[in-house]
């Protein structure tokens, strides 16, 4: 169930990470990223024992293991390259991260000797039952851990870094990822610890075996969570304001359609439109939701001289919008009908605050109550 999981969670990220790298492919952080997503991807199926099986059976035993360890000492490089690059600039990025492939490119040579070395039999071993007496699999398994141990180590501690300068949902994800790293590197360190321990043939208990896998299983998605996490977060934030502005459009209707009858030439016709791309895009969802606030407030500015009337009722900000609604059906009969406006003026659906929202919801406000007033319509 978990490996289905950190599948899915892995083909998600992979997903998102190649959509933000081809739209910024000079991003250097973001390919860093995108690189570490693609080869945590890659290693993942060769943990699988079909696929596994195939590979050794047309190289030969051990190549699964030995492509999958080497494919996740390159996700946790590119994990540390995505910090070079992201916290200096980009000459010394590039220079640190050329230096960063020196112990890589020894510990991928040090376990690919390690695999010749073992003897054929022995290389369909997994970490919970492999012979760590057998010098050249404890090499394989002391060399891997330390170098993702070490990697980790570092990714962490900048981790840790950005926490204290980061806000908003970008915080959330780094948090995601300093627990997730945190338990990689705890796990990561216990299991060179136990190859020691068996390697002088100590004993394990298998549940500390176990319990130390799990603890991996767990924080690898965690990891991948906290990476995808500020984009989701974005756009979960950006559907939200999409179904506002779709459902205050929507109820601006009213106001919208008896104003526009009255002063069609408030229509704001020269803005350019895509047509159904238009209506199918945000920004063109977005475009239609402020030409009608800006249609609905400008055709109220325009009868405002016909609401003279309201003056009698009281303050016009006390008013509920109900009678204002009322009022503005008056003024607009006189107007179509082609009445003499009185001298002065009175706004109406005045907003509370200096922000476009306050204003939004007074317009809203009074096309309700001009829809009530209309049951009709």
């Amino acid at each position: 169930m978990l490996a289905f999981l950190l599948g899915a969670v892995l083909l998600l990220a992979l997903v998102r990470m190649t959509h933000q790298i081809a739209r910024a492919p000079h991003d250097r952080p973001l390919r860093a990223v995108t690189y570490c997503i693609v080869c945590a991807s890659l290693s993942f199926p060769m943990g699988l024992r079909s696929v596994a099986d195939n590979v050794d059976g047309m190289v030969g035993a051990g190549t699964a293991k030995l492509i999958q360890n080497i494919l996740l000492l390159g996700t946790v490089y590119w994990l540390m390259c995505f910090y070079l690059q992201s916290a200096s600039d980009p000459r010394t990025g590039r220079r640190r991260a050329r230096i960063e492939l020196i112990p890589l490119a020894i510990t991928a040579v040090v376990i690919t000797a390690a695999t010749l070395a073992t003897p054929r039999s022995e290389r369909g071993h997994v970490y919970a039952t492999a012979n760590m007496q057998v010098a050249s699999i404890a090499v394989f398994y002391l060399a891997a851990g330390t170098y993702l141990a070490y990697a980790l180590a570092m990714a962490l501690r900048w981790t840790l870094r950005y926490i204290q300068v980061s806000r908003g949902s970008l915080v959330v994800g780094l948090r995601l990822v300093a627990v997730s790293l945190a338990c990689m590197v705890g796990a990561d360190a216990l299991r060179g610890v136990l190859v020691v321990v068996r390697a002088f043939d100590g004993t394990v208990p298998a549940a500390v075996i176990t319990g130390v896998k799990l603890l991996l299983d767990l924080a690898i998605p965690l990891f991948v969570v906290g990476v995808i996490y500020p984009g989701a977060a974005s756009r979960m934030a950006s559907l939200r304001l999409r179904w506002r502005h779709q459902r205050t459009h929507r109820r601006l209707t009213p106001l919208w359609v008896a104003l526009n009858q009255a002063f069609p030439e408030n229509a704001l016709h020269r803005a350019p439109s895509d047509g159904w791309r238009s209506r199918l895009t945000p920004q063109g969802l977005h475009h239609r939701y402020y030409r009608r606030v800006i249609e609905c407030r400008d055709g109220l500015v325009r009868l405002s001289p016909y609401l003279a009337q309201l003056k009698e009722a009281g303050p016009v900000e006390h008013l509920p919008p109900g009678v204002i609604a009322d009022h503005l059906n008056r003024a607009l009969k006189a107007y179509t009908a082609g009445a003499q406006a009185p001298s002065g003026v009175v706004a109406i659906a005045l907003p509370q605050g200096d922000d476009l929202d306050d204003d939004v919801c007074q317009l809203v406000l009074l096309s309700d109550a001009l829809r009530a007033s209309r049951p009709a319509d």
